[in-house]
């Protein structure tokens, strides 16, 4: 049994308002929506992939491409916004040669852009890990990425 229909196992066939927990077990076991996961899970509920997919897209919390080892979140919220987490995002892009929601070729590292994370007033604030990081600077984003680097090469 794969993991997809060991999730859905847990679900009645045929219930819409499953959708949003079936594709967040999914995610949590997966790391992203791949799409058999979506073809699948359409199957089950009887809801067409574009309404899936549709409904995915407009929550940013789901991805669609396989994760880095090292996944990183950046609060792109307003509070962190106001206190500069352009430049950091910016920084990050630069460092990593790739945009939100990319991985980078050497499947080390990916991240993403998020709309909150509940440090607004320690902001810009990064998510690593376990690990938040507060009073983020983009002179700090190189030597952060280098650690973390030599972190993945651990594992």
């Amino acid at each position: 049994m794969s993991k997809i229909d060991e999730i859905l196992s847990r679900y009645r066939e045929g219930s819409h308002e499953s959708l949003i927990p079936i594709l967040q077990d999914v995610q949590e076991a997966e790391g992203y929506l791949s799409e058999n996961a979506i073809v699948h899970i359409g199957s089950f509920l009887r809801m067409s992939t574009t309404k899936i997919f549709g409904l995915a897209t407009f929550y940013d919390r789901f991805r669609f491409f396989p994760g880095g080892r090292v996944h990183i979140r950046i609060c792109n919220g307003t509070s962190c916004f106001i206190n500069g987490s352009a430049p950091v995002i910016a920084a990050v892009r630069e460092t990593l040669g790739i945009e939100p929601g990319q991985t980078t070729r050497d499947g080390r590292f990916s991240y993403e852009l998020t709309t909150c994370m509940g440090g607004c007033n320690e902001g810009p604030v990064l998510f690593c890990g376990d690990n938040y990081k507060t009073r983020v600077h983009p002179e700090d984003v190189p030597d952060m990425l280098a650690k973390l680097k030599s972190l993945s090469d651990l594992q």
